[in-house]
């Protein structure tokens, strides 16, 4: 028995829905990406408002400790300043008098 040919009209219909199935995939292709992209746009820029939140937070509380008065006091003196009546002692040499230390009683 020999093979018989499907009717060109069912070849003609497959290869029809075989090319409608492609353009309906190309017209999704662009769209798709668009969504993709945007996507991990988004969920990069949570993660910035997640650490700026974070970065906020701590700069907050750096902010309040810096604001009591005994950091206050202890940037003042750091940066030289006295109370009224104190007097300001600057000693110099203190290094090498450890380095001289350090040697006669080691």
């Amino acid at each position: 028995m020999a093979k018989r040919k499907p009717p060109r009209s069912s070849i003609f219909l497959r290869w029809l829905a075989v090319g409608a199935i492609l353009l309906v995939a190309l017209l999704y292709a662009r769209p798709l990406r668009s969504y993709l992209s945007t996507k991990q746009q988004l969920a990069q820029r949570a993660a910035d408002v997640r650490a700026l939140k974070a970065e906020k937070r701590d700069l907050e509380h750096q902010l309040a400790d810096a604001s009591t008065p005994e950091a206050l006091q202890r940037e003042a003196r750091r940066l030289g300043l006295v109370r009224p009546g104190e007097r300001l002692f600057i000693v110099k040499g203190i290094s090498k008098w450890v380095r001289t230390t350090i040697h006669k009683g080691g």
